[in-house]
């Protein structure tokens, strides 16, 4: 008699709630040819404001069976405290919650209930994805396999004479560790963006919660300013590869297979656990 549970651990899996904060969800791509006695690389893939998880994780499904990886997306609802916002999760802390523990915490759920490898995973975010991928790396460089940062709309550059979040003054102070620059030089870093990625109506927007003087100096364009972000890494000797996605708007779906390519590539030459 088939058990019905381990049918809907293989493939596209349901939501599930986080037993950390059940406001939190999560659903994964899991291979169907994987057994318990695996340990699958992960990757994670970070919503933007729209929160389409589900449609990263329903776009990653031949990805994660062609190169037997299980992909895991994170789910963190807007109007979580405030019914208006928005951005909560792409600046790290936010009310009280820190969405950085909060990914560590469903990384260490979903390792308990798959076969994956969660002490170093590969992670993706898109526009507020790509916002809240930097600035995690900045904490957990040690957790990072990969990052890919696609066209954030908001950068913080690593220059403590910036205030947080355009820069990283009060680091430590705010969260309680200081930036590891050798932890992160051993990070591969891929800065991706499309080619006609130019519309400003959303990061020109003065005056609302995700808005900072300042951010207006680091590029009109979300191209601009991962240009910007590219240059103050590599100041700092971080392995950057930058990729403009040609014919492209604002368009996570689209950039998504460039995103898979650099994970690829470093899939192929990780260590073994």
């Amino acid at each position: 008699m088939t058990d019905t549970s381990t049918v809907y651990q293989r493939g596209k899996t349901p939501i599930f709630a986080s037993r950390v904060d059940p406001r939190l969800h999560y659903c994964l791509y899991v291979p169907r040819g994987l057994t318990g006695a695996d340990r699958a690389p992960l990757v994670v893939i970070q919503h933007g404001t729209a929160r389409s998880a589900v449609e990263y994780r329903n776009l990653s499904a031949e990805f994660a069976e062609e190169q037997g990886v299980v992909v895991l997306t994170p789910i963190f609802p807007a109007g979580l405290v405030d019914p208006n916002d928005l951005h909560n999760f792409k600046f790290i802390e936010y009310r009280g919650i820190r969405f950085d523990r909060m990914l560590l915490a469903i990384v260490d759920e979903v390792a308990e209930r798959f076969p994956v490898e969660p002490e170093r995973f590969y992670l993706h975010g898109f526009s507020g994805g790509g916002q809240f991928a930097h600035r995690f790396l900045y904490l957990h460089p040690d957790r990072l396999a990969a990052v890919s940062i696609g066209a954030p709309g908001r950068i913080t550059q690593l220059d403590d004479s910036l205030p947080w979040w355009l820069g990283t003054k009060g680091f430590e102070e705010r969260f309680g560790r200081p930036i590891d620059f050798d932890a992160l030089r051993r990070v591969p870093i891929q800065l991706v963006v499309g080619s006609e990625d130019v519309e400003t109506w959303e990061i020109m927007n003065r005056g609302e919660s995700n808005w900072m003087d300042g951010a207006e100096l680091t590029g009109t364009t979300r191209i601009e300013r991962l240009r910007t972000l590219e240059r103050n890494y590599r100041s700092h000797g971080l392995d950057i590869t930058f990729d403009l996605v040609p014919d492209t708007a604002h368009s996570g779906r689209r950039v998504l297979p460039t995103a898979q390519h650099f994970f690829t590539t470093h899939l192929h030459s990780r260590p073994r656990l």
